[in-house]
């Protein structure tokens, strides 16, 4: 039989497979994001998230030591508040001694090159458990920037790298670059999360920071997941607001809206690979459905070949170490 083309060629054996192959993962795209709990020595596991935890600074500290050591170069910070500390102001959220702001000190203290990132929401903050100021019923808009703005500069003055505006908010981007360039924090960054869905999939996320909403749900301001073209329109007015990347959250289920970013835009594309995908992942394993290790790497690998440029994901540390073997 005479073929002028026989792709088989090109798989024939693990060497040539990897001359050839078209999207290679490495620590550099990983976000590796943390929970950080009030309190010393304190790793607890979240129950929904098998072999992930919530641990106190100390802890968190030599977690971030590890990263490092590993190659991962970026950590997205995320505190759990005590209920005492919750109202509908969210001004904790600026409380110079606050958990945040006393973390980005202390990791920067004791890792000063790792790129720390910062949510940006006033869920672990809010007595409602939403990401913004709530009044008679309706999560309001034009306050809530203010205060996340107040939010961004208090994380910018204790030394975050990049502030991560996670609540979709209008016009949230021009206005916390507005108070940065106005209080001299020029190289602060935002990592913009442009279009971030309305999703079943972010469960064992609300239990890692006690943050699921008192009532209602979200879809007045996280996206329908139905939509594809308001995912470019929502990143392009970040982006000429001032973002400085931009991100798509969730990942596995949007990856046809990663892609659609990446053609459209010219910053780079964050993705975040969030807490119901790592769970499933887990459960799946735990009953003997899958292979983790190799589902792993195959889902980190179709989150970058969709476009992502930094995939923020609870499986860095065992991705790396499964890319180092």
């Amino acid at each position: 039989m005479y073929l002028q083309r026989r792709n088989r060629i090109l798989r024939a054996t693990p060497a040539i497979r990897s001359l050839v192959a078209e999207t290679i993962l490495t620590p550099n795209d990983f976000i590796a994001p943390l929970f950080i709990d009030e309190g010393e020595k304190l790793k607890t596991e979240i129950p929904s998230m098998k072999g992930y935890y919530r641990m106190s600074l100390d802890n968190t500290i030599e977690e971030v030591k590890q990263l490092w050591s590993l190659g991962i170069k970026s950590i997205l910070l995320f505190v759990k508040s005590k209920d005492e500390f919750k109202d509908n102001t969210g001004k904790e959220a600026w409380n110079k001694d606050g958990l945040m702001q006393r973390s980005i000190k202390a990791i920067k203290d004791a890792v000063p090159g790792m790129v720390i990132m910062t949510d940006v929401a006033l869920d672990p903050y809010s007595s409602y458990g939403h990401d913004g100021i709530v009044k008679d019923g309706e999560i309001v808009n034009d306050e809530t920037v203010e205060a996340l703005v107040k939010m961004s500069i208090s994380h910018a003055e204790a030394g975050a790298d990049f502030v991560a505006p996670s609540d979709m908010m209008d016009g949230r981007i021009g206005a916390i670059r507005q108070g940065l360039e106005e209080n001299n924090f020029t190289k602060v960054g935002i990592m913009s999360y442009s279009a971030k869905y309305a999703s079943c999939f972010y469960g064992p996320f609300r239990d890692a920071l006690d943050s699921a909403p008192g009532f209602g749900d979200k879809k007045t301001y996280q996206m329908n997941y139905t939509n594809r073209q308001e995912a470019i329109k929502e990143t392009l007015m970040d982006i000429e607001e001032g973002a400085d990347i931009v991100m798509v959250k969730p990942a596995l289920s949007y990856l046809d809206i990663i892609r659609e970013v990446k053609n459209a835009v010219d910053i780079p594309v964050s993705a975040y690979n969030i807490s119901g995908e790592y769970a499933m992942v887990k459960a799946a394993a735990e009953k003997g459905w899958i292979d983790e290790n190799k589902a792993i790497i195959e889902i980190l690998t179709s989150i970058k070949r969709a476009g992502a440029d930094l995939i923020a994901t609870y499986f860095a540390k065992d991705a790396v170490k499964l890319l180092n073997d």
